[in-house]
């Protein structure tokens, strides 16, 4: 038994401090980077945040919405092979660039289907988001591995882990991005079922660090629960951002809208759920528990005004600290430990 004694953080016990700033609007700020992957050498441009890889809100229905705003998806890794196909080969088709993530596990039949996929699409996919909840597994790794080896052209996001070492690890190993957080997700309820876990914003700044040594990037995956936080992960090192709950409860995210006393709702779930374990795997196992939650969530609308929201707190954050770029965002952060935030003297807002 060990004791690691210092401080861990997360978005919650943190500000960023303001700093002089040149800049007179929201307007002059670029909130796109540009990356040149470590093992697969693509280029990326464009909005580096992420609809997350769950059945909810990982739709081809959100990857065509984000798209369009230069943001990404990583589809969820429950669509037939044959709706995956048309999906990106009406990209190809079309002629336009995609950074919509293929998603899947590592099973068997995951890299099967995968490979299904890519002998029709090798053209048109170029991400690849391998997941599983645990990544700290030799499996993982070695599968990992495998990936890289049969398509040395892809930019491999995988996850998720929490600290350096495995972070650097899986760079080795042939990922681009590593995908960081565990726990920390509004329908996970891993942290209540097993005691694992690691405050976020720590596991993001320790991952970027090992990460950007070896010129791979991370991508901080739950915890966001307002566009401050999404400030907060990119000033800790984030280079990609994952959103769940922050995109639920949109038109473009699946599942029907019901109605409770007169306001409407959609169905949003973790992918460890009961929810979730019933709808693709007919149950949850006899060896296992569930750690996920389902909730209804108020229903939005098109997914657009909540990115406006988004977006424009990003944008207003980096002209807090004179940050021109969101490339600058984590050079211009300093944290500043609080006990408070929010005034909440008229409730939640």
């Amino acid at each position: 038994m060990h004791i690691e004694e210092s401080v861990k953080l997360d978005f919650k016990d943190v500000l960023i401090r303001p700093k002089r700033s040149t800049l007179t609007s929201r307007l002059e700020v670029d909130i796109s980077r540009e990356f040149i992957f470590h093992n697969s050498r693509n280029s990326y441009h464009g909005i580096p945040i992420i609809a997350a890889n769950m059945d909810i809100t990982g739709t081809i229905e959100m990857a065509r919405a984000l798209g369009e705003h230069g943001l990404s998806t990583a589809l969820h890794k429950h669509y037939p092979e044959d709706e995956l196909i048309a999906f990106f080969q009406s990209l190809q088709k079309s002629g336009r660039s995609s950074t919509a993530f293929y998603s899947m596990g590592i099973g068997k039949a995951d890299y099967e289907k995968f490979a299904a996929v890519m002998a029709r699409c090798s053209d048109a996919i170029e991400y690849v988001c391998i997941d599983v909840a645990n990544g700290y597994t030799e499996g993982f790794i070695n599968f990992v591995k495998k990936v890289r080896g049969g398509f040395p052209h892809l930019t491999i996001m995988a996850g998720n882990v929490v600290t350096g070492d495995i972070t650097e690890e899986l760079i080795l190993a042939g990922a681009d991005i590593v995908k960081v957080g565990i726990g920390p997700g509004s329908v996970c309820t891993t942290r209540k079922m097993t005691g694992v876990g690691y405050p976020q914003l720590s596991a993001v700044i320790e991952c970027a660090d090992a990460a950007h040594g070896l010129g791979g990037q991370i991508c901080a995956d739950g915890g966001c629960s307002v566009p401050g936080d999404l400030a907060k992960a990119f000033g800790g090192g984030a280079d990609f951002i994952m959103l769940g709950g922050m995109l639920a409860g949109h038109d473009e995210c699946a599942g029907d809208v019901v109605e409770r006393d007169g306001k409407k709702f959609k169905r949003f779930y973790g992918m460890s759920s009961r929810a979730a374990m019933e709808k693709y795997a007919g149950g949850v196992a006899g060896y296992r528990a569930t750690e996920g939650k389902e909730v209804l969530v108020e229903y939005r609308g098109p997914v657009a005004g909540t990115l406006q929201d988004i977006l424009g707190g990003v944008r207003s954050a980096c002209t807090y600290v004179g940050a021109h770029k969101l490339k600058e965002l984590t050079k211009r952060t300093t944290f500043i430990r609080v006990t408070q935030q929010l005034n909440e003297v008229f409730g939640k807002s």
